[in-house]
Order: C-alpha cells, then sequence, then structure tokens
C-alpha cells in the first residue's frame, strides 16, 4: 500500500522522540531540585491536552485533508520539542529561575502532548482511507510494528546520550519529528479532503458505534500505564534487588515488551485477513495471563515472560480496535472516529497512573490484579457481543 512505508517511517521518528523522554525526567527533576510529583504532574498533564484534543485534530481532518493536518500537528510537535530541550538547557546552565523552568516545563508538555495527539488520530484515518474493511487489521498492524520499534529505540537514545548532558538527548530527540515531517511531506500522497462539510453528529463523544473500540482501547492503554507505572517498585520490592538493578531488570522487561509487539504485529501484517473479533478476545485474554503470572512468578524471569506475555496479547488487541472503530462508521467520519479512540488512550494515560500508584500503596499487586479483571471483562464482553454477531453476518463479512 502506498501510504505505508511513508507512515511507517514517520511514526517510528515521532514515537522514539516521545519516548526518549521517559527515561530522562527523573534526572531533570533531581538536577533541578524540583519535587517527584512535578514530573507525573508533566506526565498527565500531556496525556490531558492529548485527550482534548486527539478527536479535534482527527474531525479537522475529516474536513481539510489529512496531509495539511498531519503535517501541522507534526510542525507544532517539533517545535514544542525543540523549546522543551531548549528550557531543560537554560535552566540546568542556572539562567532561569526554578520556579519560572517548571513552568514552562509544564506547558512545553502540555503542547507536546496537545500537537502530538494528532499523529496517531490521522494516521490511522488515512489508512482507514485507503484499506478495505478485510485489510485494515493487518494494515494497522504494520503501524503498530512502527510504535513497538519507537518503544524500543526512545529510551535507548536517551539513555545513550545521557552521558552528554541532559538536554543533549532532547535536542537529537527532536530532530526526528524534524525529520519525520520532512520525509512525509516528500513522500505522502497529498489526497483529498474526505468531507466538504463536517458530518451530521451522530452521538458525540458517546456515539454508541464506537463503544467498544473506545472501551478496548481505555482498558487496553490502561493496562500498558499499570505495566510501566509500577514495574520499577515492584522489582525492588518483591525481588529485594537494590535501585540499581532494579532498572537493569525493568529496563529488560520492557525491552521485551518492544521486541514482542514488533513480532507480533508484523506477524499479523503478513496475514491475508485477520478476524478482529478473535483478535480482540484473544489478545485480552493473553494479556490478563501476563498480568495474572508476574505476581505469581515473582523472579527476574519470571517478570520479563510474564512482560512478554502481555506485550503479546495487547499486540493482537491494539491494530483490532483501531480496525474495529474505522470499520463502524463511515468514510466521511474517519478521521472523528479515530480521534476519539486516541482521546480514550489520552484518558487512560491521565487515570491509570494515579490509580495504579493508588492500589500499589495497599498490596504490591493489586494494580496487576486490576489490569488482569479489566482485561478479562472485555474479553468476555467482545466475546458475547461481537461473537453474536460476526456468527450471523454474511460469510463475506466474517473476516472484518
Amino acid at each position: 500500500m502506498p501510504i505505508i512505508r511513508p507512515l511507517f517511517v514517520f511514526n517510528t521518528l515521532c514515537l522514539t522522540a516521545m519516548m526518549a523522554f521517559v527515561p530522562l525526567v527523573g534526572p531533570i527533576i533531581r538536577a533541578l531540585g524540583l519535587q517527584e510529583w512535578h514530573g507525573g504532574l508533566m506526565i498527565a498533564l500531556a496525556g490531558v491536552f492529548w485527550m482534548l484534543t486527539a478527536r479535534r485534530w482527527g474531525a479537522a481532518s475529516d474536513r481539510l485533508g489529512r496531509k495539511p493536518m498531519l503535517l501541522a500537528s507534526t510542525l507544532g510537535y517539533v517545535l514544542a520539542y525543540a523549546c522543551l530541550a531548549l528550557v531543560v538547557d537554560v535552566a540546568l546552565a542556572g539562567t532561569l529561575a526554578v520556579g519560572a523552568a517548571l513552568l514552562m516545563l509544564i506547558a512545553l508538555r502540555a503542547l507536546i502532548g496537545a500537537f502530538y495527539a494528532g499523529i496517531p488520530s490521522i494516521s490511522a484515518a488515512l489508512v482507514a482511507d485507503h484499506t478495505t474493511p478485510a485489510q485494515r487489521a493487518r494494515t494497522l498492524a504494520q503501524l503498530g510494528a512502527a510504535n513497538g520499534l519507537g518503544l524500543v529505540l526512545g529510551p535507548a537514545l536517551g539513555g545513550l546520550l545521557v552521558g552528554q548532558g541532559l538536554a543533549w538527548p532532547l535536542y537529537v530527540a527532536a530532530l526526528l519529528p524534524m525529520l519525520g515531517l520532512l520525509w512525509l511531506w516528500a513522500t505522502l500522497p497529498a489526497g483529498e479532503v474526505v468531507a466538504s462539510a463536517p458530518p451530521p453528529p451522530r452521538g458525540g463523544v458517546f456515539d454508541a458505534r464506537l463503544r467498544l473500540p473506545v472501551m478496548a482501547m481505555f482498558i487496553a492503554m490502561g493496562a500498558v500505564v499499570v505495566s510501566q507505572m509500577v514495574v520499577g517498585f515492584y522489582v525492588i520490592d518483591r525481588l529485594g534487588l537494590s535501585p540499581q538493578d532494579a532498572g537493569r531488570v525493568a529496563s529488560q522487561a520492557m525491552t521485551a515488551v518492544g521486541v514482542v509487539l514488533i513480532c507480533v504485529q508484523v506477524t499479523m501484517s503478513r496475514r491475508a485477513a485477520l478476524n478482529i473479533v478473535r483478535c480482540l478476545w484473544l489478545g485480552s485474554a493473553i494479556a490478563a495471563l501476563g498480568f495474572l503470572l508476574v505476581t505469581l512468578w515473582v523472579s527476574q524471569w519470571g517478570l520479563i515472560a510474564s512482560y512478554a506475555l502481555m506485550a503479546a496479547g495487547l499486540a493482537l488487541v491494539f491494530p483490532s480496535l483501531q480496525a474495529l472503530a474505522a470499520n463502524s462508521v463511515g468514510p466521511d467520519e474517519q478521521g472523528r472516529a479515530a480521534g476519539q479512540v486516541a482521546a480514550a488512550q489520552g484518558l487512560a494515560m491521565v487515570l491509570m497512573p494515579l490509580l495504579a500508584t493508588v492500589l500499589y500503596r495497599l498490596h504490591s499487586a493489586a494494580p496487576y490484579w486490576m489490569a488482569a479483571t479489566l482485561l478479562v471483562l472485555f474479553a468476555l464482553a467482545v466475546w458475547r457481543q461481537l461473537a453474536r454477531q460476526s456468527a450471523q453476518a454474511a460469510p463475506s463479512d466474517q473476516i472484518l
């Protein structure tokens, strides 16, 4: 498909830049003499603005065209990221008051979340524009593999360059979406404006047609956030490792997640057709097993194996829920639908860190139990609601 190669490279570069900031948050906070909750506030606000703007970016692309809006969101992302790197550099040099630096960092992280929200929304809508319902899940799996690559490369980039200074990795990371912007401008076909006017309202943010994929994204992304938020604490408390050793084991687990995510989604992309109903409930069940296993197999290898199992299940879920959302609406609503699903992703990024840390204080395994329970309930809901519909559909519609 002509658009998948430009989108693959572009999404890899943009997510690599986003994830490069993650391992630097703690060191930057400590170097500036700030408190830990300031770092949490930066991450949370990025999720808030992601949630608030994702649907707007998708709807705007329905009216004004995919490529112009994708370029606009990327340009804003590049500028906000470059400003973030500059503020960190100036603040670490001691030429900027700590209070002013904190306010600027919070504002810039919010802008990064707001502009980045357009990238996955419009990318998914572009795929929906250029694929049939039968092709969408496997094509979106290719896009998912790009995201998996970014999840692996981003923290590695931050860790590799941090020896040159905390600001240096951010400057390099800011160049990546700029390269993606130029690549996209040169390689992505201009396409057509999908709708000359906004489609009539059909449920808004409570659109019943999108209820299941929105729920799936919230639960799946929530599970990802839970796994990231508590792994460092869990390794220290349950395995009795030092903070340095805990960081090493946690990094190994997250690397395994990225590798498995890539492998599973590349395999999905090579299938001629995928049954998204089966992928949704099976993936949810497999991921739930991984979240449960991590609380039972308490060892370094158990942690890594459990996280790999989680990744295998969620790798089946993410492209399937995006395909389900695209197949649930008409061609003039693809951007709006993709944006609504992305907004659920942002909501999970806001709520789940707080919920996971609160539950962790009650019991170290409680966040994992919560994620497993939500995934099992969703798997049962998909099995009951969608499997019945698939069985009643015409043979040509059974593979969505």
